[in-house]
């Protein structure tokens, strides 16, 4: 976990900082109809990010798979675009217990090493129920300077890593995804189903309490302790569909204290596409 901030906020605790001016707060659902959900509904003062347009180039999902980071150059007219600057106190949420953009949204802004930056505890349906004030109102606020950012800091791992590692009895390579999905049971969002050989399958939704909220950092703590053996962070990778789910286990393992693993951001969606070899339950 952080030695400067939690990386999750209990609603209780944004309501009582959601006037302070320093807070940034930011709706990060995805889906076909985030932004129409967004005006229809958000929390007061929250401003939009784009998980196809703001936190990916969306390409061809071959080269890197369906959300491959932007350039650093996009991300910080992103950040400026959206008011934030390196004193910001960001706080993210969605509608998926940060399991949709909110915590990529989050390692993104750890990888750039912002200090300040939290996702919400439950998301948006936690907020509602805790009294948070909604609006549907046009959000107005005031853009910031270009944000520097030199390089990534966190992890990353691209496809070639992610073929030595899954080889190698000193790495593990996680998939959070479903384990339908792992399985090869189903597959709803890429072409083949199925999951890499030698990965591990630990769904991202195990981080979670039966109400939404994650689980105490000590349970994180000790179950992920027990699954990565001890290994150097450098040695974990953990990937989704496509570098965005996998960003909730990231989340979690830091809010247990533990090192951030690599993230591979291509994950399935850029495996599958690449006559790299599979594997089914």
């Amino acid at each position: 976990m952080s030695n400067i901030l939690s990386p999750i906020i209990d609603p209780e605790d944004l309501l009582k900082i959601k006037d302070s001016s320093a807070v940034v707060l930011i709706d990060a659902r995805a889906g076909i109809n985030a932004n129409e959900n967004y005006q229809k509904e958000h929390l007061k003062d929250a401003r939009f990010v784009d998980l196809n347009k703001d936190l990916a180039t969306v390409e061809n999902p071959v080269n890197g798979g369906r959300h491959p980071l932007p350039s650093l150059e996009k991300f910080s007219k992103v950040l400026a675009k959206l008011g934030i600057s390196p004193k910001s106190h960001v706080i993210i949420y969605d509608d998926k217990n940060g399991s949709n953009a909110a915590a990529r949204f989050w390692w993104m802004l750890r990888a750039i090493e912002h200090e300040k930056v939290q996702v919400l505890n439950g998301g948006l349906q936690a907020a509602i129920k805790t009294g948070y004030p909604t609006s549907s109102e046009i959000e107005n606020f005031e853009p910031a300077e270009n944000y520097s950012i030199p390089e990534w800091k966190l992890g990353i791992a691209d496809i070639n890593e992610v073929e030595r590692a899954r080889n190698s009895n000193e790495n593990i390579v996680i998939d959070v995804r479903d384990k339908n999905r792992f399985d090869g049971l189903t597959e709803p969002l890429d072409l083949i189903a199925g999951h890499i050989p030698g990965a591990i399958n630990i769904p991202f939704s195990e981080n979670l309490d039966e109400n939404g909220f994650y689980k105490p950092a000590e349970v994180l703590a000790e179950k992920y302790s027990k699954i990565t053996e001890n290994k150097n962070s450098e040695n974990i990778i953990v990937h989704c569909g496509s570098g965005v789910t996998a960003c909730h286990t990231l989340l979690a393992m830091d809010y247990a204290g533990l090192a951030i693993p690599k993230l591979y951001v291509g994950s399935w969606s850029e495996w599958s596409r690449n006559d790299r070899e599979l594997a089914t339950k």
